[in-house]
């Protein structure tokens, strides 16, 4: 296959990704790496190497900025009407094609196919929603109150962004961040996971199909991300960081682009409460708990990390949960019955049992699962604990697993102070069938988003973000997610 052609469809052959494992994607052209070097694709499920990647340099990332630097004029002067009918073809060819991209992500990352037919048409949705929004993107105008001259303010992009996703979502992650970016007429450089890259690889075939001009997305893989990305933080043509991943990283990607006051957002980590009281909906409760806990098999960042239940619903709950999680089917992501499928690697299955052991050996009882199956592949069963400790180590640190602890409370004003204390701010639930409470709950838990009586929040419409070490900014929402990418410009005009 000429790779500077490479189309997916539907009826391709999924057992050969010659099609899209190999060729960094910069200024529309698919190429090695400067180095000759590769990075290797496992699948989850098997350890088996499938396919395997360009490892790129710095002098690529280099090469990437150029690609996008030459492509942002005329990207930046196509007409609105113009960008949102190449971003709604974008959403249109991922759900034509949607079955192949579920399978890769399924290979590549272990999910569930049933999960990743859900985060492929998640991830689509970004794209139609911003094909809506790029033509609605406004200014503002007004008299100044001295009435000597009008107040006119202008939305421009903000120019050349790097974008940083993770393993967990692969196509999400990155349309989540693209689509918004190209609707405000930004041209961006994706670097995505390399556990994960062939997703970002697929999909940068459908954006050229599209209609998205060369060098307005580029796609870079590496091993090395630390020298790669301050190579393009450096260079005064970037303005803009968009990053998901840990807070760690995050920490680390901040200092990098306070060296060059580039604009950063930041999407971090999280340590989601899951709050059941009394007078909940059982069934409604433990729905919205396997929703919660379970999507993407607990590796999200929005994840039930930490699930409190109320004294007199406690017994009911937790062996309504455990019967729910005992009875899921573990295997392969491709096979077509399996709902939790693989971890993404070896070490986040030590992770994950390294967690269960220390919750164990401080009170903690296991209902179901609490041990790494003997079988190939990156496998933890779902598993429930239950009289976690406040001082269990999973109660402050993310699980990103198939692990439910519980615990009991006792009263409201205990349970939102033991929801609070917690360095992370990104997502938490509540169930209750008292509305007023709910909602005065929810005004104290310190979250950027809440689901009341929901197992999932998550929406391109809704803004998508957290507080304290969860991070900065807001993805998605009706002008929230495009204003990441703008700068306002002020003009004072005399009448």
């Amino acid at each position: 296959m000429n790779m500077s052609q490479m189309t997916l469809s539907d009826d391709q052959d999924m057992s050969d990704f010659r099609a899209f494992s190999h060729g960094l994607y910069i200024d529309g052209q698919r190429r090695p790496s400067s180095n000759g070097r590769v990075i290797e694709v496992v699948n989850p499920s098997t350890e088996a190497v499938f396919a395997a990647v360009p490892d790129a340099t710095p002098a690529d990332a280099v090469a990437a900025v150029d690609a996008a630097a030459r492509a942002a004029s005329g990207w930046r002067a196509t007409p609105p009407r113009k960008r949102s009918e190449i971003l709604r073809r974008c959403f249109e060819l991922m759900v034509e094609r949607s079955e192949t991209l579920a399978t890769l992500i399924s290979m590549e990352n272990g999910k569930a196919l049933r999960d990743a037919r859900g985060e492929v048409a998640y991830a689509a949705e970004f794209f139609r929603w911003n094909a809506e929004e790029a033509v609605r993107i406004t200014g503002e105008f007004g008299i100044a109150p001295s009435g000597t001259n009008r107040i006119v303010v202008d939305y421009q992009p903000i120019g050349i962004c790097v974008l940083i996703t993770p393993w967990n979502f692969p196509a999400a992650m990155a349309t989540r961040k693209i689509a918004p970016a190209l609707a405000a007429g930004c041209t961006v450089i994706l670097k995505p996971a390399s556990e994960t890259p062939l997703t970002a690889y697929a999909l940068a075939a459908i954006y050229e199909e599209a209609g998205v001009p060369p060098g307005v997305v580029n796609v870079l893989t590496t091993s090395d991300p630390g020298p790669v990305t301050a190579a393009m933080l450096a260079d005064p043509r970037v303005r803009k960081l968009s990053f998901t991943g840990s807070t760690a990283v995050g920490r680390l990607l901040l200092a990098e682009a306070a060296k060059h006051v580039v604009s950063c957002s930041m999407e971090l980590g999280g340590n989601a409460p899951f709050i059941v009281f009394d007078d909940a909906d059982l069934d409604a409760a433990l729905d919205g708990a396997m929703v919660a806990k379970m999507r993407n098999a607990g590796e999200a960042c929005t994840a039930a990390n930490r699930l409190y239940v109320q004294s007199g619903i406690y017994e009911a709950f937790s062996q309504g949960l455990r019967e729910r999680m005992a009875a899921l089917k573990v295997g392969a992501g491709t096979e077509a019955e399996v709902e939790c499928g693989p971890m993404i690697t070896r070490k986040a299955v030590d992770k994950i049992d390294r967690l269960v052991k220390d919750a164990v050996a401080r009170g903690a009882r296991v209902l179901c699962g609490g041990s790494v199956l003997d079988r190939k592949g990156y496998f933890y069963p779902p598993t429930v604990l239950c009289e976690v400790p406040a001082d269990a180590e999973m109660a402050h640190e993310e699980i990103f697993g198939p692990v439910a602890p519980i615990s009991r409370f006792e009263d409201e004003g205990d349970v939102i102070e033991r929801a609070n204390d917690t360095e992370y701010g990104l997502a938490a639930y509540i169930y209750t069938r008292d509305l007023a409470r709910g909602m005065r709950v929810a005004s104290k838990i310190e979250s950027g988003m809440i689901a009341l009586n929901r197992g999932l929040m998550s929406d391109p419409a809704a803004p998508f973000g957290g507080v304290k070490q969860s991070g900065l900014g807001r993805e998605g929402g009706q002008h929230h997610g495009i204003a990441e990418f703008m700068e306002m410009k002020y003009l004072a005009v005399t009448m």
